[in-house]
């Protein structure tokens, strides 16, 4: 798989949000509040999305207007910033974790390069997905069983680290190295099957 099916594929995420006017406000606002920590230009975000800052100021008075993000001004520079105190806040930032996030995400990316037999999202994130509260975490860790190609890998694990802005940690075993291990493989995480069609959770 290139890189362009790639995109295309993490592209498709952007139309699951249908509350949404444009798959582009979907995508600032997951930017925006999956990274609470940050403040963008509205130049940061156009390069991030490859759109014009036309595109992005249009979207940003309209998320600033509505109470969802918070804008500062740094001489003539404008940030923008999730409004965590927002009362739609919380809900809002798990939406768009379940949808833009990194099972959204990798369950385009992984499942279908060849030679990948099951893929798995775990701890931090995959508790996050499976509703414990918490800020989310600085990088996502991923378990992939069987042999894809180690560079096919390595290139959808950095078009993830670009669109997420997060660190991604690959680990792959072999098929037989699982099946060896006997009973189940998760006695103690929180993980979440990334098949990419339904990411099936599963809580301890």
């Amino acid at each position: 798989m290139t890189t362009a099916e790639m995109v295309r594929l993490v592209r498709v995420r952007s139309d699951l949000l249908p509350m949404l006017r444009s798959p582009l406000m979907g995508e600032l606002l997951a930017w925006i509040y999956l990274h609470p920590e940050m403040s963008y230009s509205a130049g940061e975000l156009a390069r991030q999305f490859k759109v014009s800052e036309r595109s992005v100021g249009k979207e940003a008075d309209r998320l600033s207007e509505a109470g969802l993000v918070r804008e500062e001004r740094r001489g003539n520079l404008r940030l923008l910033k999730a409004d965590l105190h927002s009362p739609f806040a919380r809900p809002l930032t798990e939406l768009l974790a379940f949808n833009y996030g990194p099972a959204a995400v990798l369950a385009e990316l992984i499942p279908a390069l060849p030679g990948v037999d099951a893929a798995y999202l775990y701890g931090p994130w995959a508790a996050r997905y499976l509703g414990a509260a918490g800020p989310p975490p600085r990088d996502v860790e991923v378990l992939v069983v069987g042999a894809p190609d180690h560079r096919e890998l390595a290139d959808a694990a950095g078009l993830a680290e670009r669109r997420l802005g997060r660190e991604v940690n690959v680990h792959c075993v072999s098929v037989a190295a699982w099946r060896a291990r006997g009973g189940d493989p998760f006695p103690t995480a929180n993980y979440a099957v990334l098949d990419g069609a339904a990411n099936r959770r599963r809580s301890r």
